[in-house]
């Protein structure tokens, strides 16, 4: 049994009995055999399933909107753009599925007939994280049942709602039985069905050491994962850039969620002729945030998920500012804003460097630092002077400079004056300690399939 502590409040909101070994088996042996008929219905059957699906949970999107604000604390204001960002995401993913799991054509030799088909890997464990419960299962869940595998989902004990919700979803869809299965499981659990001989491959999404415990558990097996981990995603403002787009863009990038994004903007360098401009319109939007009950449509920053959390970010702090870092923010004007509670108000710093753990570890908060550099040179060994790589952006008014800034970023994602947020239709990567796969695009789909070669010889 586990239960669900609201951050609103602090009350049950949810509790839910985990599985046993013996359900576990039954799940993934029901998984696994449904897996068969599933891959043998035509693409367009199973897309046409899929957007059932998609049209079921969207229908659903009042009540699933305040479930992800009581379960995980993000404002009612904006909880309802996650169901939109599903259905984006999946759309484009049942779209493009036709070309992107066509055959592979190759030049043609008289006599023979040759290609290379895209067959499924067979059943995917999905373990899903709570910060953006959805949006992160939705990459991995459409394109593995488009692709023809059945897929077992495992959300986060903060979130076992959107598991349920997606399973419901399924059933109004009309899915055959087995194709798709939801579990709370435990981390042993988890361990038990990474390990097992019917499950395929794993896509994770959370912590780093999350994803060392993943490879671990898999590491007597030859299975596929994929692992999207920690970022401590930067951004560079160059002195051409249009600074009130910026500030209003990275104040955003920075706070939205209360921080707990993995793309989300945590450090910031900003060239030394705009400095004071930039950090003096940043704090000014900053403190514009009304932090409160995330139940109420005012609020614009709900509490962190846990008091744990936020007591981690409130020690970052505290550690920056005895290092010679500057809070310019005053906490006082957010009442809401207490030690011992989930709530904290943003916390802008400057005077900071790469000593500073605030610039270096993975924040997941309310906090962002920004210091002053020189030139590109500066900016660029900075922003690469981190174990993550998830995003990074650059905010100028000359793309050829984004350009070619963006090829010396260790990074998965470049972007140009826009930050923490996820196109369908480009890939969705990371480098160094960040993990390693790629969910949406067509290339979303190559993890989830496995090449299978065929050699053809005519003879008469």
């Amino acid at each position: 049994m586990f239960q669900t502590i609201s951050p609103v409040d602090g009350r049950v909101y949810v509790e839910r009995e985990t599985v046993t070994e013996s359900e576990i088996n039954a799940i993934l042996a029901l998984a696994r055999q449904a897996q068969a008929e599933w891959r043998a219905l035509p693409l367009a059957e199973r897309a046409r399933l899929c957007s059932q699906m998609v049209d079921a949970f969207v229908a659903q999107k009042d009540g699933i909107a305040e479930e992800i604000t009581w379960q995980m604390g993000r404002p009612i204001r904006y909880s309802p753009l996650e169901v939109l960002r599903f259905e984006e995401r999946a759309r484009h993913m049942i779209r493009i599925a036709d070309k992107a799991l066509a055959d592979v054509q190759v030049e043609p030799l008289a006599g023979f007939t040759r290609f290379i088909r895209r067959d499924p890997v067979g059943v995917v464990l999905v373990l899903a994280p709570w910060n953006y419960p959805y949006l992160t299962a939705v990459n991995s869940i459409v394109p593995a049942l488009l692709a023809g595998n059945t897929v077992v989902l495992k959300h986060s004990h903060q979130t076992p709602l959107c598991a349920e919700r997606i399973a419901q979803a399924s059933v109004a869809a009309g899915f055959p039985k087995g194709v798709f299965q939801y579990v709370h499981a435990t981390h042993e659990g988890i361990a038990s069905m990474i390990g097992h001989q019917d499950v395929d491959f794993v896509a994770f999404t959370g912590s780093v050491s999350g994803g060392h415990a993943v490879q671990q558990a898999a590491s007597a097996r030859f299975i596929g994962t994929g692992l999207e981990l920690g970022g401590k995603d930067p951004a560079y403002v160059r002195a051409d850039v249009n600074l009130a787009h910026a500030v209003e863009n990275l104040v955003d990038g920075s706070f939205f969620n209360s921080g707990q994004s993995c793309c989300g903007i945590e450090r910031i360098y900003v060239d030394s002729a705009i400095f004071d401009a930039f950090v003096e319109g940043f704090v000014d939007l900053t403190n514009q945030y009304i932090l409160g009950d995330p139940t109420q449509p005012e609020t614009t920053l709900g509490p962190m998920v846990t008091t744990r959390a936020a007591t981690f970010v409130r020690e970052q702090i505290a550690q920056a500012v005895n290092a010679g870092a500057r809070a310019l923010i005053d906490e006082k004007r957010f009442d809401r804003s207490q030690p011992g509670t989930p709530y904290l108000a943003p916390q802008v710093l400057v005077d900071v460097d790469h000593t500073m753990s605030m610039m270096v570890e993975e924040s997941f908060g309310p906090v962002v630092g920004i210091m002053k550099v020189a030139n590109e040179a500066e900016a660029i060994r900075l922003m690469n002077d981190s174990p993550y790589g998830l995003t990074a952006s650059v905010w100028t008014t000359d793309e050829d400079a984004a350009l070619r800034l963006g090829q010396q970023i260790e990074t998965g994602t470049v972007f140009m004056n826009r930050c923490d947020y996820l196109d369908p239709a480009l890939a969705w990567t990371g480098v160094k300690d960040t993990g390693r796969g790629c969910t949406l695009s067509a290339l979303g789909y190559e993890q989830l399939t496995r090449p299978k070669s065929f050699h053809l010889r005519t003879v008469v």
